[in-house]
């Protein structure tokens, strides 16, 4: 269903007191806005509120109404994906929405993209020190208010430094043990912080590539925090030459190309690394539907080079396509079989795949 299909549509802010009380009977509520697609926005605010809308979407089809009733918006959350699977199966489709990325920005602004991050007001802020206080104040908000009406009962102190943590460590091998002495907790305490905040959308745990091919591999995950301005405000990186001059700049362009990539890729493309214990290593594998293996390097330089650990991880896993992402936008062989190319170039072609 299209909403221009609709006459008109009504939007409920469940924040809003005024727009909850009118849902203090949503069933009379909102069987008086039957000919309008009705949006309703933070709807965690209101759990219970899936029961009703089972049994009115039921009723409405049985009358011959199509899909496209309702269009709910909210924050990720645990609970709240559950109950809205048991309440409303068969009844409902769910779509991830992204922060803004290189393909919405345009490459000229990939620069700023990668400092800010893609939260439209961190990234439309009128200079860096006012997006870095838009991702301060975000990051507080979230810990002390947000990630405790979810259900999750963390300290925000504590969530804070394990989400710092993980900001050093970005685009690197999960260290479990590492974190678990930083934070004076147990490993099963690290891995229910972290399975949480790869539920609420804010860290990715990339799995490494597993097939048998006769070499020890690395079993461990990489995690990265998936906006790469909430990695510098983490880390108190708040301009183009702190940036620069910081030890994570690297790693934090890698985070910023993987998740761009991933987001940019087709329907059930599998996206994973993969490591050897002898050092062979490509930074991410895009299994894609009908169109193969990708392999792709991430370089932060304007001069790609190769290591030899890519050129054993080639040869290992023979991809369809190999790929060096680098700071500049040239497309241009690099060797055989290897193209140099532009994140925004990458990142179009991988879309125009999914979307012919």
């Amino acid at each position: 269903m299209i909403v221009e299909d609709w006459p008109a549509a009504l939007y409920l802010d469940l924040e809003s007191p005024v727009d909850r009380g009118k849902l203090s009977d949503p069933e009379l509520y909102l069987a008086g806005h039957q000919d309008k697609l009705v949006v309703l926005d933070e709807v965690q605010r209101l759990p219970a509120l899936f029961e009703v809308l089972r049994g009115m979407i039921d009723r409405r089809r049985r009358q011959g109404a199509g899909p496209g009733q309702f269009l709910l918006l909210g924050s990720a959350s645990i609970d709240l994906l559950r109950q809205s699977g048991e309440s409303l199966a068969g009844r409902i489709a769910y779509i991830e929405l992204a922060p803004l990325d290189v393909l919405e920005t345009g490459s000229g602004a990939q620069e700023r993209l990668w400092l800010r991050g893609g939260f439209p007001d961190s990234f439309l802020a009128g200079d860096d020190r006012q997006s870095l206080i838009w991702r301060e104040n975000f990051i507080r908000t979230y810990l002390e208010r947000d990630i405790p009406l979810l259900g999750p009962r963390i300290p925000a102190e504590t969530l804070r430094r394990f989400w710092t943590m993980l900001a050093h460590g970005q685009s690197t091998l999960l260290n479990g043990a590492q974190l678990a002495r930083g934070l004076a907790v147990d490993g099963k305490t690290v891995a229910r912080y972290l399975d949480l905040l790869v539920d609420l959308l804010l860290v990715r745990r990339l799995a490494p590539w597993h097939a048998n091919i006769r070499k020890r591999l690395v079993k461990s995950p990489k995690v990265l925090v998936r906006d790469s301005g909430l990695v510098h405000a983490l880390l108190g990186i708040g301009d183009r030459e702190a940036l620069l001059g910081h030890p994570v700049v690297g790693m934090s362009w890698e985070g910023f190309v993987t998740e761009t990539l991933i987001n940019a890729a087709p329907d059930r493309t599998v996206p994973s690394f993969y490591r050897t214990g002898a050092g062979a290593e490509i930074d991410l594998l895009l299994d894609i539907p009908g169109h193969g293996l990708w392999a792709v390097e991430i370089k932060s330089g304007l001069s790609p080079r190769l290591e030899k650990g890519f050129h054993h991880a080639r040869a290992d896993l023979q991809p369809d396509h190999c790929f060096v992402v680098y700071a500049g936008e040239e497309r241009y062989p690099l060797r055989e079989g290897v193209e140099a190319i532009g994140l925004t170039t990458l990142a179009g072609l991988l879309a125009s795949i999914g979307n012919p």
